[in-house]
């Protein structure tokens, strides 16, 4: 089983290599077919792996070699298959295979076709390594590695000005968060002697209850910043500046799942500091409450799907608070197939609306995209948590975590969520594909994406209607990995959240089809008199946070570097330097009269050297035999 392993690994950066040959040349159309090639392969590969462990195999080791090897120190390149990698390993594979193919389409007409496919490999590459390696350094690494070509592929069309502040924005706030899990990351290691995971999370057993809290909260700041936790949320929603591609799989399968990867990883670790773990569940249902409710009454189809995304990482991160390690990893799963749907069908919308992106200025687009139209329907009621899509089994089991648990608070605001969520979605639906045909008061003649787009998408499709259908065998797989708890509910209980969580969600999809999907939405203002409402004001301007952040942290950063820069770094640095190399030069311009070439002259220059030598050596030699009277008269001195 080792070779698929290597080649489930390898197979995504060949394909970023080969493409990487042929970046500075003309769209070279192999260059996106064999890359998407190399990370089918890569997916078969994941699935013989995914049988194996299914089947009772046990889990894969390898030592690939040694990286690290310093006194007690030692960092191998090792990698493991086990339940919860594996999982990871066939979600972002298969995502990823989707999204190389539907890009081979998307990005047809780019200048930059065989770079985009470079990047986007490497991407894979970079996750799979963070997801595969069993230990921390090797996480760090390929953590590190998803940071760097997320920043490559948000500013991919570097010419504009957004996208390049959006990747900047990025790849900074991750940095920020990163350096909370490198302190995490050496207090593991000062305090248990390795980095290996196992070895580790046999030692946190023995370590006093603060040591792992401080353990717990740095590694979960670095989390933060890889899954847009609030506060450092701003980005996720700025990194639609990338093509929809991109948005697609770093929002599904990859990047922003990689936080919610490491605390279901360290289960072990934050088993043991469950207060930790009600602050990660507390935090993640606010950021839920928080996105979904900027989705309400965002303009941007993109914008609205990445909300839509923090909302649902939030869900993840609660039922990991709440010590549902497996439903977590199971929503994480659901959700990457019917947000690429998702994702990729706002992808086909935009190609046919001019890369527009306000859906008040589409409209009855049902006409001519009907494939795009049952897609994004369905992606939106399995994010809706409709029965019997994907996403009612995973977001119906982490409310019922929260409420078997008795936070009643934490459920109930999943629970208004989720409403909330059925209405932003079909807010999406209703406004881009019914009612009346605004897009004609722009001249623009939509169409259907390319057929092999559609038929790219259709294993997401199948993910988003029959997921739900692998939770018992997948929960039967994972709790080897995974310590799963039974969750205890009276089946009259069971029965009215059941039927109480539907018909709220029902009504929710209802009202959006009443308001959105007739005749009477206008363009340009659409949302009429709530435009002037406080609620809008807030929701629109993301609570202010953006404007807070620019005014109370970048701009006096930005002043106080101004400040260092123009009296400290010129006046005093810079003219210290300057002064030194102007001193040096003024020195040598007046003494290279010296080499004149002329022989008398060279020759008393010879000779005062020799004389200065000689004087020096007389003066020296005084001094050492004269030494101790020198030093008793500087005694007598009081030197």
């Amino acid at each position: 089983m080792e070779k698929y392993l290597y080649i489930a690994l390898f197979a995504p950066l060949v394909g970023s290599l080969f493409s990487a040959l042929f970046t500075a040349t003309p769209k070279k159309l192999f260059t996106g077919i064999i890359g998407s090639l190399l990370i089918f392969t890569s997916f078969v590969s994941s699935s013989i792996l995914l049988n194996y462990i299914l089947n009772g195999g046990e889990p894969i080791h390898v030592e690939m070699m040694t990286w690290m090897s310093a006194g007690d120190l030692y960092i191998p390149f090792g990698f493991m298959v086990d339940q919860i990698s594996v999982t990871m390993m066939m979600v972002v594979t298969l995502v990823s295979t989707v999204v190389h193919v539907y890009a081979i389409g998307y990005m047809d007409h780019d200048k930059g076709f065989n770079r985009f496919f470079a990047w986007l490999s490497a991407f894979v590459f970079s996750m799979m390594i963070l997801v595969m390696s069993d230990n921390y350094a090797g996480l760090f690494i390929g953590w590190e590695g998803v940071g760097l070509c997320s920043w490559g592929l948000i500013g991919f069309w570097f010419h504009k000005e957004s996208a390049t502040w959006a990747a900047n924005e990025a790849f900074i706030m991750n940095r920020i968060a990163d350096l909370g899990m490198l302190i995490g990351l050496f207090l593991i290691y000062w305090n248990t002697g390795t980095l290996q995971y196992d070895g580790a999370f046999a030692a946190f057993h023995q370590l006093p209850t603060a040591t792992l809290t401080w353990i717990g909260i740095f590694l979960f700041i670095g989390a933060m910043g890889k899954s847009a936790q609030f506060p450092l949320h701003t980005w996720l929603a700025d990194a639609m500046e990338g093509p929809t591609p991109v948005s697609a799989l770093i929002h599904a399968a990859t990047m922003v799942t990689a936080g919610v990867y490491l605390v279901i990883r360290s289960h072990e670790l934050y088993s043991l500091i469950p207060h930790v773990g009600l602050f990660i569940a507390s935090l993640g249902t606010l950021v839920a409450l928080f996105a979904a409710s900027m989705a309400l009454v965002n303009r941007d189809m993109k914008r609205v799907i990445a909300y839509s995304t923090l909302s649902q990482l939030g869900y993840m991160f609660a039922a990991a608070g709440l010590g549902a390690y497996w439903v977590a990893l199971f929503h994480l799963m659901a959700h990457a197939g019917f947000k690429a749907l998702l994702f990729l069908g706002a992808g086909n919308v935009m190609h046919a609306m001019h890369d527009e992106l306000d859906p008040f200025k589409m409209g009855g687009l049902k006409k001519v995209m009907k494939g795009t139209w049952i897609m994004m329907v369905i992606g939106s009621l399995a994010l809706a948590g409709v029965i019997p899509f994907a996403g009612f089994f995973s977001k119906d089991t982490i409310l019922e975590v929260a409420y078997s648990g008795n936070h009643m608070v934490i459920y109930g605001v999943l629970l208004f969520t989720a409403g909330l969520t059925a209405f932003y979605s079909f807010r999406l639906v209703a406004l881009i594909f019914h009612g009346e045909e605004r897009y004609k008061l722009f001249g623009i003649h939509p169409h259907e994406a390319y057929r092999f787009m559609l038929v790219a998408m259709s294993p997401l499709l199948l993910v988003a209607v029959g997921a739900g259908i692998l939770q018992t065998p997948f929960f039967d797989m994972v709790e080897e990995a995974l310590e799963a708890h039974e969750y205890h509910i009276s089946h009259g209980a069971a029965l009215i959240m059941l039927v109480g969580t539907q018909l709220f969600v029902g009504l929710s999809i209802l009202y959006a089809y009443r308001k959105y999907a007739n005749s009477g939405v206008k363009v340009p203002d659409g949302t009429s008199a709530m435009e002037n409402s406080f609620v809008y004001k807030l929701l629109i301007n993301q609570y202010y946070i953006p404007y807070a952040y620019e005014k109370y942290l970048v701009t006096p950063y930005r002043e106080i570097s101004e400040l260092f820069w123009t009296h400290v770094d010129m006046k005093i640095v810079d003219a210290s330097v300057d002064g030194i190399a102007g001193i040096i030069y003024n020195t040598g311009d007046r003494t290279r009269t010296m080499q004149s070439g002329n022989l008398s002259t060279m020759l008393k220059w010879m000779v005062a050297g020799l004389l200065g030598l000689l004087l020096l050596a007389v003066v020296f030699g005084l001094a050492v035999r004269y030494s101790d009277q020198i030093l008793a008269i500087l005694s007598s001195l009081g030197v």
